[in-house]
């Protein structure tokens, strides 16, 4: 039996993803106050819109920190890797419950506009367009070298468009009077927040429940893997996702008797890393005389 395990996430991202997640945390608790003083429903749900950028650039940290770390043997054999996922499943609820509540608002809102304060909102929808293109500019590089970066810089530039949408929303208000500006930006931000929600709460969902990776053909790895000289059958094949960027698989390789098992490891292990990325495996080689692995019945 043999365990494969190697972690390529890179530290070197940490420290503009870490500027990053301070600046937007901290804007969007400025958004969260203004929004309630100038009674704006867009600086709300931009509110809201920068925290699925939080929560994309928090886990972002989060895969980094857990990736560089070995895990400690005990009763988590596998790390705290999970915690990103558990954090994620959560993060989507809230997200949604934030989406609905402005659609909900949005909605009372048009019925009976209230005064907003156009001249703060707009100071502060201006500020946050900073916000997000100094993160942008912090996220560029890290994104061509890192999928994971990649995520986390694309938030950035959703929350962007956003910022965008509730200067146009203030500069509507502030110059032509017109109340609905105010509730209809907001709405839309809002319909953009709930469906991201909702597909971040599938992702990690699949995850926990142990789904093979979107994408991998499970019958066409059985096949490949049964390909390798001396296997005569593969069985228990196994791959599922602990955490962003990292897939593991499991299988028992059937050989022919007196097959050396040493290439026959060496040439799966090959195969799952180079053409499926996956470089967690745990791979059993058994000979075809053993009896037992196939009276399991699950």
């Amino acid at each position: 039996m043999s365990g494969v395990h190697n972690h390529s996430a890179s530290a070197r991202h940490r420290k503009p993803l870490t500027i990053a997640f301070v600046l937007v945390v901290v804007f969007m608790v400025v958004e969260v106050v203004a929004g309630f003083l100038t009674r704006s429903l867009a600086l709300l749900s931009d509110a809201g819109h920068m925290a699925t950028d939080a929560i994309g650039l928090g886990m972002a940290l989060a895969a980094i920190s857990l990736g560089t770390s070995r895990g400690k043997a005990g009763r988590h054999t596998y790390g705290m890797y999970r915690l990103e996922i558990l954090a994620a499943l959560a993060n989507s609820v809230l997200l949604l419950g934030v989406g609905f509540y402005v659609l909900y608002e949005a909605i009372r809102r048009l019925q009976e506009p209230p005064e907003v304060l156009s001249g703060p909102m707009l100071v502060v929808a201006v500020l946050g367009l900073i916000v997000n293109i100094i993160g942008w500019w912090l996220l560029r590089e890290g994104s061509k070298e890192s999928l994971n970066v990649e995520g986390a810089f694309l938030e950035v530039i959703a929350d962007l468009i956003g910022s965008v949408g509730v200067i146009a929303a203030a500069l509507i208000l502030r110059y032509t009077g017109w109340v609905y500006a105010d509730p209809i930006f907001g709405a839309a931000i809002g319909l953009f927040i709930v469906p991201r929600a909702i597909r971040l709460g599938r992702r990690a969902i699949h995850i926990l429940v142990q789904g093979a990776p979107h994408g991998l053909d499970l019958a066409e790895l059985e096949t490949k893997l049964a390909e390798i000289p001396g296997v005569v059958e593969v069985h228990d094949l196994h791959v599922w996702t602990l955490t962003s960027d990292m897939d593991v698989a499991s299988v028992h390789l059937v050989t022919r008797e007196g097959t050396d098992p040493h290439p026959v490891l060496d040439e799966a292990r090959h195969l799952l890393e180079t053409e499926y990325g996956i470089d967690h495996a745990t791979l059993q080689v058994e000979p075809d005389t053993h009896q037992g692995c196939a009276e399991l019945t699950w």
